[in-house]
């Protein structure tokens, strides 16, 4: 397993989930992000590739979002680049017993 890793709020700024890298740190200090399924409120908390991220709303309107990390970024590129960097986590919808 490789030990290569990425800061948290550098990676969502690489895969454009705001636009600033500062924003995407304040996105992480208040906490409501999950990273394998942990919460975490450390912009600098290590991402590797194979962990799943779950993201807030970040506006009205907006699903939960649930990515996997497919690669670390090297630079904020644009949004065809940027969604190379995940995968959307799909998760079936649970079927009420009859």
């Amino acid at each position: 397993m490789s030990d290569a890793y990425q800061r948290l709020d550098q990676w969502l700024y690489y895969a454009r989930v705001a636009k600033t890298r500062p924003l995407c740190a304040t996105i992480v200090s208040k906490g409501r992000i999950r990273v394998n399924r942990q919460p975490t409120s450390k912009p600098h908390a290590k991402l590797r590739v194979g962990d799943v991220v779950t993201l807030p709303p970040l506006s009205p309107g907006e699903d939960v979002r649930v990515w996997r990390v497919l690669d670390l970024g090297e630079r904020r590129g644009p949004a065809k680049e940027a969604s190379q960097l995940y995968e959307i986590v799909r998760e079936e919808p649970k079927k009420l017993a009859s």
